[in-house]
């Protein structure tokens, strides 16, 4: 069997803003835009993995979610609990200064942590949690 990762969702409530945080602060490429509005999805990818996505969409536009789960997407949105991906650097210092120098909220600064990795982790416009890897 031959399975790959091809795309990931993350929720947004401001496409421009999360736009802007992808595409400027992180560097992704933008693959493909569509809808209107606040009703648009996003896709986007880092230019050096052509094959591997992150779907910025709208939050709970399935139209079997009830108001009341939709209320709490929208609160565990603003809590920064509902939506985190895991990313990846070679230099994550130098990242780390670049995406907080594009206005990134900073959650945790450049760390070693007990468990063997480095990280730092900031939250997008949406208020996910995007954690940053060092490779080693």
């Amino acid at each position: 069997m031959d399975i790959t990762i091809h795309t990931s969702f993350l929720p947004h409530d401001d496409p421009d803003a999360s736009l802007a945080f992808y595409r400027d602060a992180l560097g992704f490429e933008v693959r493909n835009d569509v809808g209107g509005g606040r009703m648009r999805w996003i896709t986007v990818g880092p230019p050096k993995q052509p094959d591997t996505s992150i779907l910025l969409a709208p939050p709970a536009t399935d139209p079997g979610i009830t108001d009341d789960e939709r209320r709490t997407i929208a609160e565990m949105m603003a809590k920064g609990t509902y939506g985190w991906i895991l990313l990846a650097s070679p230099d994550l210092d130098d990242t780390f200064d670049r995406v907080q120098a594009a206005g990134a909220e900073v959650v945790q600064e450049p760390v070693e942590q007990p468990y063997g990795l480095r990280d730092c982790a900031f939250r997008d416009p949406a208020g996910n949690l995007i954690r940053i890897q060092e490779l080693r």
